[in-house]
């Protein structure tokens, strides 16, 4: 398949970028600034485009099977920028006729129990709330969209560098744990997941999360 990555040289999009390659597939790593991309390898294309600019995004997605936003703010940008992009990003894959969009979510709105979000929780760190709940704004957006084939991927409550064992459970809107309570996800194997759904997807216009 041919997939387009925006966020390709971050955390999380480096990791999807090199999962989808190793695969087999063909990726345009689209990021701000080209010319600080590293790494060149076969079947990898880089390319220069701008979220916020639906014509930008056109462009790059444009004769592309598949496209992947691993957007994080940076830069001085403000988290409000998570959900800012959503509508241009959505518009850009219609103008360029491409369906499927998988987006790289948050876990803050994830549940913990039965109508309570784990953002809203009295422990949810105060630093990281003003990101959560833009990504909990960006997800209603998409919930809306019934014209692309979006799906929205939820991480659990951590994130951090590990392993790949392409082992980790599944669910749709509950914050996922183990026996003790802890909830995280290396990024190379949330990597997997997202290449696993643009491969068998299985949450058309559904958010799901994974975790061990």
């Amino acid at each position: 398949m041919k997939i387009a990555i925006f966020g390709a040289s971050g955390r999380i999009g480096s990791r999807i970028v090199n999962e989808a390659l190793n695969r087999g597939h063909s990726v345009t790593a689209i990021v701000r600034h080209p010319e600080n991309y590293t790494g060149e390898k076969p079947h990898l294309k880089v390319a220069k485009g701008d979220l916020f600019n639906s014509q930008d995004v056109e462009a790059a997605v444009f004769d592309h099977d598949a496209v992947v936003s691993a957007y994080n703010y940076t830069h001085g940008a403000t988290p409000s920028t998570i959900a800012e992009i959503a509508v241009p990003l959505l518009n850009g894959l219609k103008q360029g006729h491409v369906k499927r969009l998988v987006i790289v979510g948050g876990a803050g709105s994830l549940e913990v129990s039965p109508g309570v979000q784990l953002v809203d929780t009295p422990t949810f760190p105060e630093a990281y709330k003003p990101a959560a709940l833009a990504q909990r704004d960006a997800l209603k957006i998409y919930q809306k969209e019934k014209e692309i084939e979006w799906t929205y991927i939820s991480p659990a409550a951590e994130i951090g560098p590990g392993e790949r064992t392409g082992h980790f459970k599944t669910d749709t809107n509950k914050l996922i744990t183990d026996e003790n309570g802890h909830s995280f996800i290396s990024f190379e194997d949330f990597a997997v997941a997202v290449i696993d759904e643009i491969m068998t997807p299985h949450y058309i216009r559904e958010r799901f999360t994974v975790g061990y």
